[in-house]
């Protein structure tokens, strides 16, 4: 098998647990590097990025379009309480609770 060189900067600590682990479970740091980036690799989906920005632009248009109908719908809410609040306060004169 031929093989490459990898080299990578991790912090002290980092490198005390890697060789800990390396060390109980009887096997090299360079072995639990390959295992864990073979694992890693194989779970990424490829390309993906793509299809999450495909995916988040068709929410942000979702979003977009939908926006006008909310602010519209705030507004006739904005307007029913408003008048539902003339209502009442006219009761409440009519009824003098209120000057």
């Amino acid at each position: 098998m031929q093989t490459e060189r990898v080299t990578f900067l991790t912090t002290p600590d980092h490198k005390a647990a890697l060789d800990a682990f390396a060390a109980s479970n009887g096997k090299s740091v360079g072995h639990v590097v390959r295992e864990a980036t073979s694992h890693y690799i194989a779970q990424a989906p490829a390309g993906d990025d793509d299809g999450e920005e495909a995916e988040l632009a068709a929410l942000v248009a979702e979003a977009n379009a939908a926006i006008p109908q909310m602010r519209a719908s705030i507004d006739r809410m904005i307007e029913t309480l408003d008048a539902s609040h003339r209502k009442v306060d006219a009761f409440l004169r009519e009824a003098g609770v209120r000057a």
